[in-house]
């Protein structure tokens, strides 16, 4: 079935993370995503373990359903061959460093030269402007920079960073956002533009809790498990066999004297210091150890099938592996298996983005360093197979 962005083309210019993970939304979405590759050396991600038979898992992850086209953007050849395919793409998506494309004579101003309806996306670090534009950044820079890694962990403990990378994916999917938004604004316009991302503003954005909690108070948030600041109980406990969430949000006494129910410690609904999530979260050093002590007289599956039934917000702390395995990722189809030239059947992580009638659907599988590059000069170019052999011959592409 076609997806939503049938007949929208990309020209991704990205590497490793940010962009590349922007551009396999927009592919699962259905739009034709020409991936731009170094010649002889791809993408970096391409030599990043671990390999399922040569093949890196982590670049197979974030570049399926995308065409890859090698192009050498450092010769004059390369980079006219850029600017003819910009004159046929809506979209251009490039993470490099602030001031990479400008060097390269490539930035937004010499590219909307050659295509007015064009939508610019360029991630980077700290964005086009400020004192750190130009300065390289990676997810953990960012993370540090945001504060997100003062908040993360347990108290008392090192700092730490999220065991996704964050940094990175915040600033694809506010991209892929950007992107869409810039492309209905073109259906009233009729003109592009530039969209300037910092990987730096985006967690900013995400921490938007706790930039508001101090921007209040005064008080600046610290690392709190996985408790939360305002509301109790509202984290993992431990139990028999493993460890188990429960989320109790305030307003929703019921569910606390349910709960308190349920640990047969009905004394704890009706003590004064616990009469709320706030009043409970003030006396939290209290209230956690006799809650942590009950929860442990039962297993997880236990705790799960009652809590459940009480309607109070539960569920385990599953490894990824569990997690894979759950009946409901299983039933949402949120891990697919698709064949592999290579590999025979593969399983990759699906599109979560459920469209009733377009959904979102993993594309394919990765495309071989310049596995399109003929094919892409010549469908959209013109070149034929003569002038595709000259290009090669000098290392253009």
């Amino acid at each position: 079935m076609p997806g939503p962005l049938e007949g929208m083309r990309v020209l991704d210019l990205s590497w490793v993370l940010s962009g590349p993970y922007a551009t396999m939304v927009l592919a699962d979405l259905g739009a034709e995503v020409i991936k731009v590759e170094r010649p002889f050396y791809g993408d970096r991600a391409r030599g990043t373990a671990p390999f399922m038979d040569g093949h890196s898992s982590y670049f197979m992850s974030v570049n399926r359903g995308k065409k890859s086209v090698t192009i050498d953007l450092t010769q004059p050849k390369g980079k006219d061959l850029i600017l003819r395919l910009v004159e046929r793409v809506d979209v251009l998506v490039e993470n490099f460093t602030a001031g990479t494309m400008a060097d390269l004579g490539l930035d937004y101003p010499v590219l909307q030269q050659r295509n007015p309806r064009l939508i610019y996306a360029a991630i980077s670090g700290f964005g086009q402007t400020g004192p750190y534009a130009e300065r390289p950044a990676l997810d953990i820079v960012v993370q540090a920079m945001s504060g997100m890694m003062s908040i993360n962990g347990e108290p008392g403990r090192p700092p730490a960073r999220l065991g996704i990378s964050l940094g990175d994916l915040g600033a694809s999917l506010f991209a892929v956002v950007g992107i869409l938004a810039a492309l209905e604004e073109r259906h009233r316009s009729g003109k592009g533009q530039m969209l300037d991302l910092s990987m730096l503003d985006c967690q900013v954005a995400l921490a938007e809790g706790p930039f508001m909690r101090y921007l209040a108070t005064g008080e600046v948030p610290q690392p709190l498990g996985s408790r939360h600041p305002v509301f109790t109980p509202f984290q993992a406990f431990p139990t028999q066999d493993g460890y188990i969430v429960v989320a109790i949000i305030g307003g929703t006494n019921d569910q606390w004297a349910l709960f308190c129910f349920a640990l047969d410690r009905i004394d704890l609904a009706e003590d004064v210091r616990f009469v709320d999530g706030w009043t409970r979260t003030q006396h939290h050093a209290v209230l956690e150890p006799m809650i942590s002590e009950a929860m442990k007289r039962k297993t997880t599956a236990q705790w799960l099938e009652e809590l459940t039934q009480l309607g109070i917000p539960c569920g385990p702390v599953n490894t990824i592996a569990a997690a894979a395995a759950d009946p409901q990722v299983q039933e949402r189809r949120m891990l697919v298996q698709v064949p592999h030239k290579d590999l025979g059947q593969v399983t990759l992580v699906n599109s979560p983005l459920r469209l009733s009638r377009t959904p979102g659907q993993a594309q394919g599988i990765e495309p071989d360093l310049g596995e399109h590059t003929a094919q892409v000069l010549g469908k959209i170019l013109g070149l034929g197979e003569e002038e595709v052999q000259q290009l090669r011959d000098v290392g253009v592409i």
